[in-house]
């Protein structure tokens, strides 16, 4: 019988050692071939936008979709999870929740993939709502000391970081400027919605990972032209979905900047089908726009557990 979760179901359940663990398994599908993503597509209606997008996950017996609606600065996500062995529906899940954990563990599999190991500090530009999970995912797989926060807003930097310290147990800092943020930092984040670029080429220094989390639209741009030309290693989390909504590299696609064909998949990496980081001076970058993938694995993770704990509402046959 299929069940029902809810934030709260979500919230009791999920937790980020479970979305990294779900999370690197499906990258490791997916190089390998068995797994399928479908790039997301936007349905306009006149007070906002639906938004689908839909992967398959054999290994685990799931296929799905991620539904979600936009409208006047509110977003609603569901996840619609399937047996992909006899199509019956096995979860509802509300997913915004799911959302947040889910953009930080995929932040956080590739830093551990392609950051150096000794890594201890991190520049984060953006402290709103999704910059949490993904200073705690990076947090899990690298012994970060230091962590520099900027935000336009004075006050949502200073909230954001005394709340983080305390969370992470780890010295958080406001800083009144981007570039204060990420100078001579280690692992270097971006988790904004920004038209334009929020991160300078000139501020990273040799031997930094750049994590861009915030850009999902092709109109959407965090990274300056310096700041991607600078990354020797571009990585997306999805190449035929980065093609669309990537603003930071379709713009130097178009210019002639960049080819496709040296963008790699971070499937094939953590599946060790391609080398990442080869070097302690290269300079790496993941492009993140959040796939259904990432969803679906998780959500499989989240109706096992809800299974077991006979946690959920269950849904009429």
């Amino acid at each position: 019988m299929a069940i029902y979760l809810t934030e709260e179901d979500v919230k009791t359940l999920l937790t980020m050692e479970v979305a990294l663990d779900s999370t690197e398994a499906m990258f490791v599908a997916k190089g390998e071939g068995n797994a399928t993503n479908k790039p997301r597509y936007r349905v306009p209606f006149p007070s906002g936008s639906l938004q689908v997008m839909s992967a398959s996950l054999p290994p685990l017996g799931v296929t799905g979709t991620k539904i979600y609606t936009s409208v006047k600065m509110q977003t609603l996500f569901h996840l619609y999870l399937y047996s992909s062995e006899t199509g019956e529906l096995l979860s509802i899940i509300e997913a915004n929740t799911l959302g947040q954990i889910r953009t930080g563990a995929a932040t956080g599999i590739a830093t551990k993939y392609l950051s150096r190991k000794d890594c201890v500090s991190v520049g984060v530009i953006g402290c709103g709502y999704q910059a949490k999970s993904q200073l705690a995912a990076v947090c899990k797989v690298r012994n970060i000391k230091e962590i520099r926060a900027y935000s336009r807003s004075e006050t949502k930097r200073e909230a954001f970081s005394h709340d983080m310290t305390s969370t992470l147990d780890v010295d958080v800092q406001p800083v009144e400027s981007g570039e204060h943020a990420v100078k001579n930092a280690d692992i270097i984040i971006t988790i904004t919605s920004s038209k334009d670029p929020v991160l300078e080429g000139e501020w990273i220094k040799a031997g930094s990972h750049i994590n861009a989390a915030g850009g999902n639209h092709w109109m959407r741009r965090e990274l300056d032209q310096t700041a991607v030309r600078k990354a020797e290693i571009k990585v997306v989390d999805d190449l035929e979905q980065a093609k669309i909504e990537c603003g930071d590299l379709i713009s130097l696609y178009e210019r002639g900047t960049i080819l496709w064909e040296k963008v790699i998949d971070l499937a094939h990496i953590v599946s060790g089908r391609q080398k990442g980081r080869q070097s302690p001076e290269q300079i790496t970058l993941f492009e993140s726009q959040g796939i259904a993938l990432e969803d679906i694995a998780i959500g499989a993770h989240l109706h096992q557990l809800a299974v077991e704990k006979g946690i959920g509402l269950s849904l009429p046959a």
